[in-house]
């Protein structure tokens, strides 16, 4: 008897944890994707306040030194840059050697940087050498294949040129508008002041990126070069190559310009960089805006502490209104306000029953927060930088895209004037700011997600909508294998075939071993995934072709490659031989699936959780819907029409074309869908070496196309 009792040990807790959550599946399934979903909707709600995390800071604890005699000059820089533009045959080389002069007069050490024009090609060895594709520099290395930015910089007088402060000002050479001559000038009142003050601690770096072949390939090529070795000034640049270059050095004719050079220079370690752009979007608001870009490459995000100095400026101090993008197609979405209006009853119940709880937020504040947050989401899983300020953030350095708005017409020198001096002392506070650090940006959050200029989700937060998004996959694909392995254990005690119910070893051996098909499945279906990831490398070397014609090559060519590799490993079709009624070869495929499905998103989840988190929105129904539509036509006809329509829907939604269709047409409307506007996005994605490309490829299409495949086994 004590024998019997010892040899009935319990299990750990654990183990019986484990045990109830296998055997009740379903149940925790669907308690844990509704969690997930609600948990990812509250997500505004939860939202917190930002605040100023480093105390070094100090944001507005000086007052602004920019006076009007400043804006002043900066006119006077704007008048001279529209002057030059009206002579369109020089103006892509006067106006840099404009802008110099400029630097040069001001005190700073100035210099002129020649890039090349390059192009993207998509290039699998290259894939994660940089965020901007290098690609192939255009044959034609004349002096009209050249950009040129001219760099001012200014040492500072109580620094040891260990750090710098980087000033950004995209314009066209080749034809500048007024806004970007503005942009110019704005930032000219701003650095010619800071080559007078005494309490600088870091060198200032004012680029002005020529950009007529792109705001972030001027930027990036500088960006290069700044952190490579060159050996070499502007190389082929010279009188002998080019007559026009004689225009941009003018050496002999203009003494204010001998101290221009043509040799690289460098200040110290980057702290932060400001992109700076005036722009005239004629917006009736009753104050000038600034628009707030941060998203890089990758869903890499500035530390939050420079977004918090720079809207509070802006709105303490200078009294803009800062925004940042949302997803407008949301702002008149009627579930959305139903939602938001009974999150607004319960948060008013909440605090009658006790005003100590803070729950609940107005429904126009929900509505705006959650738009903002989808906008948010979306732009870092795209992977794709919001702005010039990407390039700095792939070398580590917290950098925002800052656009000014005014109220007002740019043509009214008088308004003009008043824009111009409220957004210099905006930067100049952050400058003042930036300028305290004793250290990098460290003490706020790198991972959040924006739900207003001033409200933040942190990762702490939002990361719990994933993790019960996912839960139920490991749950389910061991419910799945378990079950699968019971049945067929009963099926072959209770088979009259004597060739089921024999023990030899042989027998006993395939049934072990039986999982093994469905891994085979798994891994065609994902080799295939990386097969059509690099069959646009192909595409792309093919002559004169159309968006619509690479998309459908791209298509013929991902099914002719899927029949190849079933040809030469097998079709998954070819089941395990036992009695077709006794097969559950689909039960272990599914439970096979789920498991890498499991482990990609988290994989993507290190790499860009914006990414996983919508893939999981997408997948995990999927995943755990996907059943034989033959098993599910067997049961009631309410059941069988609910489940089947289920199915079709999430594996329609899935599939990444359409999910883009529906998400573009949501945006812009039905009217403005392409047939080869999935191609475009795809392209965009690989020319700027996105992540989400390869979980694409490699993890959410093979995990589609093996749904399909398990909706239509053949059971």
């Amino acid at each position: 008897m004590a024998e019997s009792n010892s040899s009935k040990v319990k299990p750990r807790p654990i183990v019986r944890i484990g045990i109830f959550l296998v055997s009740h599946s379903l149940l925790f399934s669907v308690l844990c994707c509704t969690a997930g979903l609600l948990a990812l909707l509250l997500l505004p709600v939860l939202a917190k306040n930002t605040y100023i995390s480093e105390n070094a800071l100090m944001p507005g604890s000086a007052n602004p030194m920019l006076s009007t005699h400043d804006i002043t000059e900066a006119n006077r820089l704007v008048k001279d840059i529209i002057a030059s533009n009206l002579s369109l045959a020089e103006a892509g080389i006067e106006i840099p050697r404009l802008v110099a002069r400029y630097m040069s007069d001001s005190g700073a050490e100035v210099y002129y940087h020649k890039f090349h024009p390059q192009l993207n090609q998509f290039h699998p060895l290259r894939f994660f050498s940089s965020s901007f594709n290098p690609g192939i520099i255009q044959d034609n290395s004349s002096c009209a294949s050249h950009g040129i930015n001219s760099v001012g910089i200014i040492r500072a007088p109580r620094g040891d040129g260990k750090e710098a402060i980087i000033l950004v000002t995209p314009y066209n050479s080749a034809r500048i508008e007024l806004n970007e001559a503005l942009s110019l000038g704005l930032v000219y009142s701003l650095f010619s002041l800071l080559t007078r003050v005494n309490w600088l601690a870091k060198d200032i770096i004012w680029l002005a990126a020529d950009s007529q072949y792109g705001e972030h390939a001027s930027v990036a090529a500088w960006l290069r070069d700044y952190h490579t070795p060159v050996f070499s000034g502007l190389g082929k640049l010279d009188a002998d190559t080019c007559l026009e270059s004689n225009a941009i050095y003018a050496l002999k004719e203009n003494p204010n310009t001998r101290r221009i050079s043509d040799v690289f220079r460098r200040a110290g370690t980057m702290a932060a960089a400001l992109v700076i752009k005036v722009v005239n979007r004629r917006e009736e608001t009753d104050k000038d805006t600034l628009s707030i870009y941060a998203e890089a490459s990758n869903g890499q995000m500035p530390n939050l502490d420079l977004i918090n100095i720079v809207n509070y400026l802006a709105v303490h101090r200078q009294g803009l209104r800062v925004k940042v993008e949302k997803l407008y197609s949301l702002l008149d979405s009627v579930w959305l306000k139903i939602f938001g209006e009974i999150l607004e009853l319960l948060g008013t119940v909440a605090r009658k029953l006790n005003p100590q709880w803070k729950f609940g937020i107005p429904a126009a504040d929900y509505i705006e927060g959650t738009a903002t947050l989808a906008s948010s989401m979306y732009y870092q899983a795209l992977g794709v930088p919001t702005g010039p300020h990407g390039a700095f953030r792939d070398y580590q350095v917290d950098a925002i895209t800052l656009e000014i708005s005014p109220k007002v017409s740019l043509n009214n020198e008088v308004r003009r004037s008043e824009f111009l001096l409220r957004s210099g002392r905006l930067i100049e506070g952050v400058i003042r700011s930036v300028n305290n650090l004793l250290e990098k940006f460290h003490q706020s959050f790198f991972l959040y997600f924006l739900t207003a200029p001033g409200k933040f989700v942190s990762v702490g937060v939002y990361m719990i909508a994933f993790a019960l998004l996912v839960a139920p996959l490991p749950i389910v694909a061991a419910a799945l294998y378990s079950d699968a392995n019971k049945w067929g254990s009963s099926s072959t005690r209770d088979s009259p075939d004597p060739c089921l119910t024999s023990t030899d070893e042989p027998a006993n051996t395939r049934k072990s071993w039986k999982w093994l098909h469905a891994a085979k499945v798994v891994f065609i279906v994902h080799l295939w995934g990386a097969i059509v990831s690099l069959l646009p490398y192909l595409i792309c070397q093919l002559p004169e072709s159309t968006p619509t014609t690479s998309m459908l090559t791209w298509v013929l060519l991902s099914i002719f490659c899927l029949r190849i590799l079933y040809w030469i490993l097998g079709s998954p079709y070819l089941n395990i031989s036992v009695p077709q009624p006794q097969n559950r070869e689909w039960a272990i495929l599914k439970s096979v699936m789920i498991a890498a499905a499991l482990i990609g998103l988290g994989l993507m989840s290190i790499i860009n959780f914006a990414t996983a988190q919508i893939g999981a929105m997408l997948m995990v129904p999927m995943c755990l819907m996907a059943h034989p539509l033959k098993l599910i036509t067997r049961g009631g006809r309410l059941r069988a029409f609910t489940l089947t329509a289920c199915n079709l829907l999430l594996g329609f939604i899935g599939f990444p074309p359409a999910a883009l269709l529906l998400l573009k047409s949501t945006m812009e409307g039905f009217s403005s869908i392409n047939g080869s506007d999935f191609w475009s996005w795809v392209e965009s994605l690989w020319a700027w070496n996105s992540a989400t490309y390869l979980y694409l490829g490699l993890v959410h299409l093979p995990c589609w196309v093996l749904c399909m495949h398990i909706l239509l086994h053949p059971v």
